[in-house]
């Protein structure tokens, strides 16, 4: 399937260089995120690609929830499995977990509906920054620390009324963001379609740390180099 290019199967585990990982946060999420540069310091594997290769593996499944426990890194060897019955942790050789996850209802593992499903909330997810979360924090009157940004994925859920479906899309819903001293609780709701029906709903949560009052010449300022290293990129990619 389309992931193969983005990881490493070697025996049923699963690894990632920082290409493949800095990769996919590009060219499938359209994420700029510093953390998926191959030459971050503190480099981390999307967790969208995580998210994306356990529905390719384990198949979907109407009621889906994942929550993330750990920063994966190119020097990371997860267990990830290909079948789960009710819940499931994604651990390396050492048992240390980086996600667990819940899932209930009827499953599929049709190639088509994943990738598009996939593909449809990867792209959501990877606009998060800086189409949605700006808009919140000019809202709450507050930013991230533009010297050290800290937006850290902490879990998502899905749920399908059904599982016959070739093409989806996703569409936004209502956008949250709660905050608690220099601490904000994002919650990113969203609807599934499919033919021009609601078939189904989904959240993502995110944590923002470091938080300080709103200025808008330094959020804007944070765009703008978020924007030019996404430029900067198409550039050498055209």
């Amino acid at each position: 399937m389309f992931l193969e290019n983005y990881c490493l199967t070697t025996d049923n585990k699963i690894s990632f260089t920082r290409q493949q990982a800095s990769d996919f946060a590009k060219q499938i999420a359209d994420d700029f995120n510093p953390l998926h540069d191959t030459d971050a310091k503190r480099f981390c594997v999307p967790g969208d690609l995580l998210f994306s290769i356990i529905l390719e593996r384990a198949g979907l499944h109407q009621e889906m929830s994942f929550k993330f426990s750990g920063m994966v890194t190119d020097a990371t060897v997860l267990n990830i499995p290909t079948e789960i019955t009710d819940s499931a942790s994604i651990v390396d050789d050492k048992d240390k977990e980086y996600l667990s996850m819940s899932v209930a209802g009827n499953s599929t593992k049709d190639k088509q509906s994943i990738e598009s499903l996939t593909r449809a909330y990867v792209e959501f997810s990877g606009h998060t920054f800086p189409h949605i979360l700006v808009e919140l924090m000019k809202e709450c009157q507050v930013m991230i620390n533009p010297a050290r940004p800290m937006v850290m994925y902490e879990s998502m859920s899905i749920h399908l009324d059904r599982l016959d479906f070739n093409e989806v899309t996703l569409r936004q819903s209502t956008n949250t963001l709660q905050i608690e001293g220099k601490r904000g609780n994002a919650c990113l709701s969203f609807d599934l379609m499919s033919q021009g029906n609601v078939i189904g709903h989904g959240k993502k949560f995110m944590i923002l740390s470091g938080l300080r009052d709103y200025c808008q010449e330094t959020i804007d300022g944070i765009v703008a180099q978020y924007n030019g290293t996404k430029s900067e990129y198409l550039k050498q990619e055209a």
